[in-house]
């Protein structure tokens, strides 16, 4: 491999400034750093990121910590900040956090804090206060996705407005008969997203004075867990919805492959709207509120850029809402007109 020797000679440049140029640190002259950057291109010659860091105090190496990996929000959320962090010429160590506590300690205790990432992204988990504290105390910059974290910035969506939003679409368009296919409360993902949901349901309902009793059936957030739900729901057609909001989108299309089993016409005789704007919704027609999991992501990356930046000082310690955007298909319309004559009286 060539050398910096080589580098700083061939252009014309002592070795202290070939190092300066390579690495970013330290002032060049525009002249000189394009000089030496055709010089190392020219001769294949790469900074070494494990001498870089001796130097810099810096890994270039930026960890991730996530519950899921494989799920499609989480993976949207990991699009979007593997391509920021390589665009910024940072790397990704990506660690999954299982409900183990001995396991989440060791990835915090050791993998963390003992200088291996320069600083961490939180996806879909709320760090406790130690953890938070652990990581803090060495300097390393923080930023949180999918709710808020005291002290630190993060980026999400607000999803009571948004399940608020949802159904309040369906209120539009008349129904009144309205059931919520969403995770249980008492068994949810950190940032309480499924009370949240739930409960912006609720607010909808309540300010157009119907009903909230037998609002929400439980469904796990998946397309099978969406599909055994309405399975269950819709076997009556005595206690059938006209409308169904579903917790996430994969939950709404599991919904539409029940109906469609059962000879339920989507939207005729039931509607259904989702949230997240899953990359299968177009696919189904489906009515949902679009959160861009991938943006979320790329925004993270540039508050955690920011925050490197300024040594990891407070500045930007702040919740930044992303917006979400109602996108109609054929999955929603009116009630049929015999269940509006029913509900009227």
């Amino acid at each position: 491999m060539s050398a910096i020797a080589d580098v700083a000679r061939l252009a014309g440049v002592s070795k202290s400034t070939a190092s300066r140029a390579l690495s970013g640190h330290g002032y060049v002259s525009e002249d000189a750093r394009a000089r030496v950057e055709s010089a190392a291109s020219l001769i294949g010659y790469v900074v070494s990121s494990n001498a870089s860091s001796l130097v810099t105090g810096r890994t270039k190496n930026v960890g991730v910590v996530t519950p899921f990996i494989t799920r499609w929000f989480f993976s949207q959320v990991l699009e979007g900040i593997e391509s920021s962090l390589i665009a910024a010429g940072y790397d990704l160590t990506l660690y999954r956090l299982s409900e183990d506590l001995t396991q989440r300690h060791r990835v915090f205790d050791y993998f963390l804090v003992r200088k291996r990432v320069d600083a961490v992204i939180a996806v879909g988990i709320a760090l406790s206060p130690q953890e938070i504290t652990m990581l803090r105390s060495l300097g390393k910059p923080l930023v949180g996705i999918g709710g808020e974290i005291e002290g630190i910035p993060t980026v999400s969506i607000d999803d009571v407005e948004t399940a608020r939003r949802a159904t309040e679409h369906l209120l539009s368009l008349g129904h009144t008969r309205i059931v919520h296919l969403g995770g249980r409360p008492d068994n949810q993902m950190d940032f309480r997203v499924h009370t949240q949901r739930l409960d912006g349901v609720m607010l909808a309902m309540a300010d157009a004075d119907l009903p909230a009793t037998d609002l929400l059936h439980p469904a796990e957030f998946t397309v099978p867990g969406g599909y055994s739900a309405a399975l269950s729901l819709l076997a009556d057609p005595r206690s059938r919805p006209t409308a169904i909001v579903a917790g996430c989108d994969e939950i709404a299309i599991g919904v539409i492959v029940a109906a469609r089993q059962l000879g339920i016409q989507v939207p005729a005789q039931l509607s259904v709207i989702g949230i997240d704007g899953h990359d299968l919704a177009e696919m189904f027609g489906l009515t949902t509120l679009e959160q861009n999991p991938t943006l979320q992501g790329t925004r993270a990356v540039e508050l955690l850029v920011a925050r490197m930046a300024d040594g990891g000082e407070d500045a930007n310690d702040r919740a930044v809402t992303m917006p979400v955007s109602l996108t109609v298909r054929t999955s929603t319309t009116a009630p049929p007109a015999g269940a509006m004559t029913r509900d009227r009286g």
